[in-house]
């Protein structure tokens, strides 16, 4: 039976990917900062946290990320954990840099000093390509990020390539477009989009404000990105790709499609709010997945309004408390 580690494990992907884990019959440990009180909400959400082992790790201490990793000895390292809100990182740019760089450094040192053959596996980011000069954005783009975020994610990408390249570990970037699910964190615009709506029409807020609703994103559904993760580690040689949907679609789309799904009108209900943009921000970005599906045969094939319309729908039964 194969082990994984997972840090980042009580987020939305790091859920998901547990759930995906367990049932290909892997034993899965999620590694937290704090194991006496770790939020299990979203492991719960899913049905998966008794069959989740919990263990603390620092992740900015090398010596205890070494000791970790010796403890368990895993098979594969799925490093998810990261301070991911773009928007935050303007707030707090020092410990967003810190916090993702030193985490992804000491994770492949680590592996190095260890010299394991665990695969591993890092969560880059498409905000990392940030102002490009063409679309669609492949492996090969060329990197501008526009925010702390972005900088602290293209950083920990070059190190793993790095690492990879220069002491032969098996380390692969999964440089992944938004991805959506019932399980973002309430920072994400998407979250706060499809909340808001479920909440107007129950009588609970009466408007939603907006930043800028003309910017487009290339969106798509969780769970199915984080199967992309697993087939990365399950090749003969490692690599990095972009998981995409291949198209954009703008703020107000999103917007429009998830008031619609509730009965109502979001130009009777949303207020765009200048102060709400972000200092520097991408017009428009969308990947390419030809090489995911050429070399992973991973196929996403789900539409935008079927997406939203699932979004809606799970922030419902969340709401209700059901398992997703």
């Amino acid at each position: 039976m194969k082990k994984a580690l997972i840090t980042g494990v009580t987020g939305q992907d790091g859920a998901y990917l547990s759930r995906l884990l367990l049932g290909e019959g892997y034993r899965v440990c999620g590694l937290v900062r704090d194991s006496t009180h770790p939020d299990l909400g979203n492991l719960r959400a899913l049905g998966v946290q008794d069959r989740v082992e919990i263990v603390t790790v620092n992740l900015l201490d090398l010596s205890n990320v070494i000791a970790v990793l010796s403890q368990q000895g895993p098979q594969e390292v799925y490093h998810l954990a990261a301070q991911s809100s773009v928007g935050l990182s303007f707030q707090q740019p020092i410990g967003t840099m810190e916090f993702n760089v030193q985490s992804t450094l000491n994770l492949l040192e680590a592996l190095r000093i260890a010299r394991s053959a665990a695969r591993f596996y890092h969560a880059s980011s498409s905000e990392m390509f940030g102002r490009v000069q063409a679309l669609p954005v492949t492996e090969e783009t060329a990197l501008h990020p526009v925010s702390p975020y972005a900088v602290s994610k293209a950083a920990a990408h070059w190190a793993t390539v790095n690492y990879r390249e220069s002491y032969g570990l098996f380390a692969c970037c999964g440089i992944l477009f938004n991805h959506e699910s019932a399980l973002r964190g309430g920072q994400f615009v998407t979250k706060k989009i499809i909340a808001g709506a479920l909440a107007i029409s129950r009588g609970a807020l009466e408007r939603l404000s907006l930043g800028d609703l003309s910017v487009r994103r290339d969106w798509g559904y969780a769970p199915h990105y984080v199967r992309a993760m697993w087939l990365m580690l399950q090749q003969d040689k490692p690599d990095d790709y972009v998981i995409a949907t291949g198209r954009s679609h703008s703020l107000e789309d999103f917007t429009r499609l998830a008031f619609a799904e509730v009965g109502l009108d979001w130009r009777e209900r949303v207020t765009s709010d200048p102060r709400l943009a972000r200092p520097s921000d991408i017009s428009d970005i969308y990947g390419d997945p030809a090489k995911a599906r050429r070399e992973l045969g991973w196929h996403y094939g789900m539409e935008f309004p079927e997406l939203v319309a699932r979004l809606v729908a799970e922030e419902q039964a969340l709401y209700r408390g059901e398992t997703l």
